[in-house]
């Protein structure tokens, strides 16, 4: 209770038995008793008083409302992009015209990286007469 431990509290209670004496501690205790719950009672006044300046219920619905909305504008945009990527598959999966002509073209040549013969200057002469 307010950070004390027991050691400290009984040390409180003899100190006051001592200086209050045994017939005026039980009304003394109920007085403080009484602050307590007054100042427990004025501390929730205070903070109704203030939520009903602020208008914070008001304050907090509004919020609710908006992020409701955000929530359903965030699933609409979600579902919006989970359609083009639907789509995306779809397109991908069909046969474009582009790749049906290039089907049709002429098979490309293999590239390769070998060294080609040189023919011998013999060989050029003999082709050239021919």
């Amino acid at each position: 209770m307010f950070g004390m431990g027991f050691t400290e509290i009984l040390v409180i209670a003899v100190i006051a038995i001592l200086f209050l004496g045994p017939d005026k501690l039980p009304s003394t205790m109920v007085e403080i008793a009484k602050f307590f719950r007054s100042t427990k009672n004025a501390i929730g006044n205070m903070k109704a008083s203030i939520e009903e300046e602020m208008h914070v219920t008001d304050i907090k619905q509004e919020a609710l409302a908006y992020k409701q909305e955000l929530e359903k504008a965030s699933h609409a945009v979600t579902n919006a992009t989970n359609i083009d990527s639907h789509i995306d598959t779809l397109l991908d999966d069909s046969p474009s015209p582009a790749t049906e002509e290039s089907s049709q073209k002429k098979p490309q040549e293999e590239v390769t990286f070998k060294k080609k013969k040189k023919k011998k200057p013999q060989q050029e002469e003999e082709n050239i007469d021919v």
